[in-house]
């Protein structure tokens, strides 16, 4: 790989050498002090830029590398967020690709659900091996027989199996996550770069280096590389708040993705319960500051991803620029309740990760209760003893107001730090 070229890609790092190849010398010397050399387009200061993105690639991958070579024929778990997104989906499945070749196999689980149309449809139409692990199911597991777990696309504060798979002893082997660090972490692996728009970017440049040679003649391979250009592009807005890592890797899926199967995930159709909630959320709005907020009342918990769908609608409408929707969310197998909301944003100010944390802050054990990446953010708050009792109609009513009304008083004191956050009539 020539580095004196501004055109050098990533893909010319392999990591995994024929014997029978000659060895070749690579300098990766990135210097420390940048030179712009045109004053006016700053090449290399760009360029120089673009080399650390790379040598930080190749350095995290040959990490990884020998991580899994540590960890050769053992049993892992991929624990994912429990409402896994097509980022987090399509990043574990070329992580348990990767790891085949160290005969290391992997199991992909989440406790939630997939409740996202495209969700559904990427993981029917591509074969994608993701299992729900539902809490009840838990006690017919026998986690002895693993010995490691990865988290991927999350730090396990959005995961109920985390504290599962940490009671039995398995230990954190691997952390790979875009988003902002949310805690200390032991593991023998880490790369967190809240840099870079998604999760599936960084896989990309781990197949670049070498770590999984993609083929095309291989289904499961073109599979794999179209849904991690789904993952990539739903967490970059279409490419539209796509950085050049995001761009290169882009690039380099589409050699392998397969168009007409991506266009089928795409193409995927609401369900009426999704269009009952986006049509709650628009009647249940209230807009000030360029903010739309709006609170959808009770859901399923198979509906969980209608949600986020609600919000990305409000945040179409014509001045404004953010738009925070939520509601409880039950889950009758678990008789448990969650306040969960997303927040999506065109303003290119706001940090949704800064905005939701100042907005709900710390559950006792001191971990956020949301976070969020440029343009978009989540939140889940636990409600504990006040879970269930709702066939009371009038104690459901109640219970629905109070959490309304706090979460729009929290909300509301920063789109309108100086007003009275909540008018009584």
């Amino acid at each position: 790989m020539q580095l004196n070229s501004p055109l050098s890609q990533l893909e010319s790092f392999p990591l995994i050498k024929d014997s029978s190849s000659e060895e070749v010398d690579i300098d990766v010397d990135v210097p420390l002090v940048k030179h712009p050399v045109n004053g006016v387009t700053g090449e290399t200061t760009a360029f120089l830029g673009q080399r650390n993105n790379n040598y930080l690639a190749y350095q995290k991958s040959e990490e990884l590398r020998n991580t899994l070579l540590g960890h050769r024929h053992e049993r892992h778990l991929i624990v994912l967020q429990d409402f896994p997104d097509p980022d987090a989906l399509s990043s574990a499945w070329t992580y348990q690709l990767i790891a085949q070749q160290y005969d290391i196999k992997c199991e992909i689980i989440y406790a939630g659900t997939l409740s996202h149309q495209e969700n559904i449809a990427l993981v029917k139409l591509t074969g994608l091996p993701a299992q729900r692990w539902a809490l009840p199911t838990l006690k017919s597991k026998d986690l002895s027989q693993y010995q490691g777990f990865v988290l991927i696309d999350n730090q396990g504060t959005t995961s109920q199996l985390l504290s599962v798979v940490q009671q039995a002893g398995i230990p954190l082997v691997a952390v790979i996550d875009h988003h902002s660090l949310q805690g200390e972490l032991k593991s023998d692996f880490v790369d967190i770069r809240p840099s870079v728009r998604a999760t599936a970017t960084i896989f990309t440049q781990y197949l670049q280096t070498g770590l999984l040679s993609l083929d095309n003649s291989i289904s499961q391979h073109v599979k794999c590389a179209t849904a991690l250009m789904h993952g990539l592009r739903s967490d970059t807005n279409r490419l539209m708040q796509a950085q050049e890592e995001d761009f290169m890797a882009a690039a380099y899926l589409s050699r392998f993705c397969d168009a007409q199967l991506l266009n089928a995930v795409l193409q995927a159709n609401r369900s009426k319960r999704v269009m009952d909630v986006i049509e709650r959320s628009l009647k249940n709005r209230i807009v000030q500051n360029n903010f739309s907020i709006a609170g959808v009342g009770y859901l399923r918990y198979d509906d969980r991803d209608a949600i986020p769908q609600a919000a990305d609608f409000l945040v179409t409408e014509e001045n404004v620029h953010t738009a925070v929707v939520y509601g409880i969310v039950h889950d009758e197998d678990e008789e448990l309740e969650i306040v969960i909301g997303s927040l999506r944003t065109t303003k290119l100010t706001l940090d949704p990760d800064e905005f939701i944390k100042e907005a709900f802050g710390q559950d006792s054990q001191g971990r956020f209760f949301g976070g969020g990446r440029t343009s978009a953010g989540g939140f889940e708050i636990p409600m504990g003893f006040l879970s269930g009792g709702n066939e009371n109609s009038t104690y459901a009513k109640m219970k629905w107001e109070v959490y309304d009304s706090q979460i729009k008083q929290k909300l509301l004191r920063l789109v309108n730090p100086k007003d009275n956050p909540i008018h009584q009539e």
